[in-house]
């Protein structure tokens, strides 16, 4: 009888955690193949600022949409640029605007640190200081956030690092 109880306990405690894992946005639970009528080439990455939507063009009018927050008013660009650097755990200098903002920050941040605003991953966008990244603040996601990185949830971030190679155009609009 004792073994029975403590394999129920197991159970629930297994299925209060896939439960837990399975309602948990930074999942990737937003994540989702949508149409998509906009005239890119499949493999294009497409950042909709004015919808904190980045999507990935699959062809045949469908699109990987993933929510993402964007920059802030007067932190946003637009323009086509390409992926030129692909990292995992990737470690974080402060460009030179956020360090006058906020001296206070160390110089470099270690990746896998919870203070390292990189998150999971990050693919650096040719042509500027600019990345698109995961997030060690997941409340983030859908706002004007940033200094003009695009950020992502740290299991969409991964799911993208893994569909894109270096080269990929990247198209980032309002």
């Amino acid at each position: 009888m004792g073994r029975f109880m403590l394999s129920l306990r197991l159970v629930g405690a297994y299925s209060a955690a896939f439960l837990l894992a399975a309602t948990t946005p930074d999942l990737a639970q937003a994540r989702e193949i949508v149409a998509f009528s906009d005239a890119y080439s499949s493999g294009t990455v497409v950042v909709k600022t004015s919808e904190r939507t980045l999507y990935y063009v699959l062809g045949s009018g469908k699109a990987v949409r993933y929510p993402v927050g964007v920059g802030r008013a007067g932190k946003q660009w637009t323009g086509t640029a390409s992926i030129s650097g692909k990292y995992l755990h990737p470690a974080w200098s402060p460009p030179d605007e956020v360090r006058r903002d906020k001296p206070s920050l160390p110089n470099v941040i270690p990746g896998g640190s919870p203070s390292n605003p990189m998150g999971a991953a990050a693919m650096t966008i040719s042509g500027g200081e600019y990345a698109i990244h995961g997030t060690n603040n997941p409340g983030s996601i859908g706002g004007f956030v940033s200094y003009g990185c695009i950020r992502m949830y740290n299991a969409d971030v991964l799911d993208l690092y893994n569909r894109v190679s270096w080269g990929t155009v990247v198209v980032v609009t309002r």
